[in-house]
């Protein structure tokens, strides 16, 4: 089974041969950022690690998208959205918010106490699947219950 990194470069040259200019941009850099990424680590990148540079080029446009939100510029936002909607074709589902609140009620059954240490025994489970952000928020949701 092809990797994700050959899913990117097969979709690349199909866009070159489409002449999608938009998409072969967007997978030209993206290939680039994976290159930088496996030259950084010194090794040969998994699909886990090509996920993880996927996430930081979602999270960078959606950070651009509200920045020129904020400055009145709609047409580049709307671009921005439209490359996040590109790049999330490429990312493996997100696990449910369910999901992640029973991994937390399972952390903090196994004797975990206090933000961190729950942070730090669900992260993992959901590396790459799951949003920080919603993690935290459901981990504190969990804490305050359980006082």
């Amino acid at each position: 089974m092809p990797g994700l990194q050959d899913r990117l470069a097969a979709e690349l040259n199909a866009a070159r041969k489409a002449q999608d200019k938009p998409l072969t941009l967007l997978l030209g850099t993206i290939i680039a950022d994976t290159r930088n990424r496996e030259i950084e680590l010194k090794r040969p990148l998994t699909d886990d690690d090509v996920v993880e540079v996927l996430r930081k080029g979602v999270k960078k446009r959606r950070e651009s998208v509200d920045a020129y939100q904020q400055a009145g510029r709609a047409e580049l936002a709307a671009q921005e959205s439209a490359e996040v909607a590109m790049l999330e074709r490429y990312l493996p589902a997100l696990a449910g918010e369910e999901i992640v609140r029973s991994a937390v009620r399972a952390a903090i059954a196994a004797g975990a106490s206090g933000i961190g240490p729950v942070m730090g025994a669900v992260m993992p489970q959901f590396k790459g699947r799951a949003d920080g952000g919603m993690i935290n928020r459901v981990v504190r949701e969990e804490l305050g219950k359980s006082e």
